[in-house]
C-alpha cells in the first residue's frame, strides 16, 4: 500500500473528510485549523480555507451544481450557533455562510442532485435546506430523542433517512413525489373520478 498524500500533522485528529464525485479533490477537516483541499493528481494542498471570528469546523462535502462545477460545503459552530460555509471549488473563495441552529450540529449530507442540504443536531432535530440560498424548507424538532449520528438522502433526493445515538431509524419525506416532472396527484385525482364515474354508470338504476 502506498502513500499518495503526504500529510504530516500528526497533533490535531481528523473530523471529517470528502472526495469530490470527479475524484479530483480531498477536502479534510481537522479539530483545528483551517479546511485543508489537496488535488489528488498533483498530491498538493491546493487551497487551505481559513476559518472566521471563532469559527470551528466540522463536517465538510462537496456537491455538484446543474453546470457540472463543484461547490464545497462546510458545517461550523461559531459561538452558540451552528452554521453551513460554502466555497467556490476554483477561485476557493466563500461565496455563502448562514447560521442555521442554536443546536450543534452532529450529522450532515447533501442530497445527491446536489439540491437539498441536510442537518442532524445534538439535540435530535433535522433541518432540509435548498443548497442555493441555504433557505429552510423541512424542519423536524425532536426527531430523534437522542444525538442524530448519521444522514443519508435516497438516490432520488425525496427522502432522507437519519439515524440517531438512541438506537432509532427514521425516513422523512423532503419533496412531494413526481412523476416525470409532474405531480402524481392530479392522476391519481383523474383515476378517482373514472372510478367514480364507472361505479354510477353501474348503479345508475339503483341511484
Amino acid at each position: 500500500m502506498e502513500s499518495v498524500l503526504p500529510e504530516s500533522d500528526t497533533k490535531t485528529s481528523v473530523n471529517d473528510l470528502n472526495f469530490s464525485s470527479d475524484e479530483k479533490f480531498l477536502a479534510v477537516n481537522r479539530s483545528s485549523g483551517p479546511c485543508r483541499v489537496w488535488d489528488l493528481k498533483s498530491s498538493e494542498v491546493v487551497a487551505n480555507l481559513p476559518r472566521e471570528a471563532g469559527e470551528i469546523f466540522s463536517f465538510c462535502r462537496f456537491s455538484n451544481k446543474t453546470d457540472n462545477s463543484h461547490v464545497l460545503f462546510v458545517t461550523a459552530m461559531q459561538g452558540d450557533y451552528g452554521k453551513i460555509i460554502s466555497w467556490n471549488t476554483t477561485s476557493w473563495t466563500r461565496v455563502g455562510s448562514k447560521k442555521i441552529t442554536r443546536e450543534a450540529i452532529s450529522a450532515f449530507a447533501v442530497s445527491p442532485d446536489g439540491a437539498l442540504l441536510a442537518i442532524g443536531t445534538i439535540e435530535g432535530s433535522i433541518v432540509v435546506l435548498d443548497s442555493k440560498n441555504m433557505r429552510t424548507l423541512v424542519t423536524v424538532k425532536k426527531a430523534h430523542l437522542g444525538i442524530v449520528t448519521t444522514l443519508a438522502f435516497s438516490q432520488d433526493s425525496r427522502t432522507l433517512l437519519s439515524t440517531s445515538f438512541d438506537s432509532t431509524a427514521r425516513v422523512t419525506s423532503v419533496r412531494s413525489p413526481k412523476s416525470n416532472g409532474t405531480s402524481v396527484w392530479p392522476m391519481i385525482l383523474v383515476i378517482i373520478l373514472a372510478i367514480l364515474v364507472y361505479y354510477c354508470m353501474q348503479h345508475k338504476e339503483e341511484l
